[in-house]
C-alpha cells in the first residue's frame, strides 16, 4: 500500500500526478504545515522529520523529498516507462533533472520570488535569470526533459514550471507555454490537478 503525506496547493501535487501516471494505487492522507511565516506547529501525523510534504509511505517504509520519492516510484514501477533503466545513457540526464528542482530551480525561483541579493559562489544554486535562459534554450531544443519522450522528469520539473509561472516566479515565454500546455493536456495532470 502507498500512502502519500500531502498538503494541498504544495509540491505534494507534482508527486500525485507521477501516482497518476503511474497508475498505482495510493491513499491521500492530507496534514498540516507551518505557514509562510513560520507560525503552527508541526502535525504529529506527518513522519516527515522536518513537519515537510511529501512524504511517501510504503509498507512501513519512508521515503521523503520529492526527489527520492519520484525515483523510487518510478524504480518501484518500472512497466509505467517513466524513467530509462539503470545502464541506459539517458539515466544519467533523469537522475540530474530530479536533483535540479530541489537543488537549482526552486533556490532560484525563490530568490527571485523574495528579492533575494544572489552571492555568487556563497550558494549552490544559479542565477535565476541563467536558471530561465537555459531551461528555455533546453525547452526549444526538446519536447520534453529527455528529449521526446516524456518521463518522470516532466512531472518534477514540468509541475514546478507550471507552478512558478502561476505565481509569478517565471516569465511565461512562448517555449514554456508551449511546454506547460502539452504536459497540462495530459489526462494524469488533470485527475491530479481535480485532487
Amino acid at each position: 500500500m502507498l500512502t502519500l503525506i500531502y498538503k494541498p496547493q504544495t509540491r505534494s501535487i507534482s508527486i500525485i500526478w507521477l501516482l497518476e501516471e503511474i497508475g498505482a494505487s495510493y491513499e491521500l492522507k492530507s496534514v498540516t504545515t507551518r505557514t509562510a511565516d513560520g507560525k503552527g506547529a508541526v502535525d504529529p501525523a506527518n513522519p516527515h522529520p522536518h513537519g515537510k510534504v511529501p512524504a511517501l509511505i510504503h509498507d512501513g517504509a519512508l521515503v521523503f523529498e520529492c526527489a527520492a520519492i519520484a525515483l523510487y516510484l518510478v524504480d518501484l514501477f518500472p512497466e509505467a516507462k517513466l524513467a530509462p533503466k539503470v545502464g541506459d545513457p539517458k539515466r544519467g540526464a533523469l537522475l540530474s533533472w530530479l536533483a535540479y528542482r530541489p537543488g537549482i530551480l526552486e533556490p532560484a525561483m525563490m530568490e527571485r520570488y523574495l528579492k533575494i541579493q544572489h552571492i555568487d559562489g556563497a550558494m549552490g544554486w544559479a542565477r535565476p535569470d541563467e536558471v530561465d535562459a537555459y531551461l528555455n534554450r533546453h525547452l526549444s531544443e526538446n519536447k520534453y526533459f529527455l528529449g521526446d519522450t516524456f518521463s518522470a522528469a516532466d512531472v518534477m520539473m514540468g509541475g514546478a514550471i507550471h507552478y512558478m509561472i502561476m505565481v509569478k516566479s517565471m516569465e511565461e515565454t512562448p517555449v514554456f507555454k508551449d511546454y506547460v500546455g502539452r504536459i497540462a493536456a495530459r489526462p494524469a495532470f488533470q485527475r491530479a490537478m481535480a485532487k
